[in-house]
């Protein structure tokens, strides 16, 4: 089956990530069909909210998709409300899989982004599949809530979950943490403030997130969590002197305790063996070129 002529469903199409699979899948010669909350953006696209399971059912019996890509959710980390935070991520995630099995769709495959913060403060090195999740803030347990309710529904649905880790390109919120540095550096100014410059973290490209979920979509692979990372760690402080050398000048760092988090996950780098082993090898893109994209836009 040539998954390319088939219609793929991007919840949370209108996303950071959702924007750029978008792109990348329609390139491929996919068929993209985004679903998001409020009005539709593109003409193919439709309205649904994963609170309300009627709306999702609606959707899933115009569409009829072959795939579905489910990305939709709160995904910034501070986020204040607790309980919005669970009704999106875990129990919109459990409407949305009801509704597929409610109008007896088919799909090949249901892809179920989740995240890297499931690990939680690992005392490894680097982190692969098999380590146990220990989540520390409300939004990486109702990520792992969700991945548990998942896995309930794979004797009925192919369903894949990823783990992507820290990810950036252009066209990312300024809420987080590399476009925030990089627009102060765009912007001249003298000072930025931080939390804890000594985080590390595995920082991969947009580019390769979506060709990895473009991969795992064209795959055979179902039933299995994988991480989406680069496999390399770097801390904030060697970022912030990466983008001195771009940017020409040495910006001021202060830190402000209220950006320094009680529960601060102080490293999180990933293993992406089982990735490469699912998929094939993935290209390179350096860190310093992609610092440079997103600060010449």
């Amino acid at each position: 089956m040539d998954s390319r002529s088939k219609t793929v469903l991007i919840t949370g199409a209108r996303g950071f990530t959702g924007r750029h699979l978008r792109a990348h899948l329609q390139a491929a010669g996919w068929r993209v069909v985004g679903m998001d909350r409020g009005p539709a953006v593109n003409a193919d696209d439709l309205s649904a909210d994963l609170t309300h399971p009627e709306q999702l059912r609606a959707v899933l019996e115009v569409v009829q998709p072959d795939y579905i890509v489910h990305l939709a959710a709160i995904t910034f980390v501070p986020h204040g409300d607790a309980l919005e935070i669970y009704q999106t991520n875990l129990f919109g995630t459990q409407n949305l899989l009801d509704a597929i099995l409610a109008v007896e769709l088919r799909p090949h495959k249901v892809l179920v982004a989740s995240s890297a913060n499931v690990y939680g403060n690992p005392t490894v090195e680097v982190i692969d599949e098999t380590l146990c999740p220990a989540p520390v803030t409300h939004y990486a347990m109702s990520k792992l809530a969700m991945e548990h309710l998942v896995r309930t529904y794979q004797d009925r649905l192919p369903i894949l979950i990823s783990r992507p880790f820290n990810y950036t390109g252009p066209g990312q919120d300024e809420r987080f943490l590399i476009p925030k540095i990089v627009s102060h550096y765009r912007r001249r100014q003298p000072v930025i403030e931080l939390g804890n410059l000594d985080v590390i973290r595995d920082f991969s490209d947009i580019r390769l997130v979506v060709e990895a979920y473009r991969r795992l979509l064209d795959s055979g692979v179902v039933g299995e969590t994988v991480n989406i990372c680069s496999g390399e760690g770097r801390s904030l402080g060697e970022m912030i002197q990466r983008m001195n050398q771009i940017a020409g000048y040495t910006i001021e760092v202060r830190i402000n305790p209220a950006f320094v988090r009680a529960n601060e996950i102080h490293r999180l780098i990933g293993d992406n063996h089982k990735l490469r082993r699912l998929i094939g090898e993935l290209p390179e893109y350096p860190i310093d070129d992609l610092l440079m994209s997103l600060y010449s836009l």
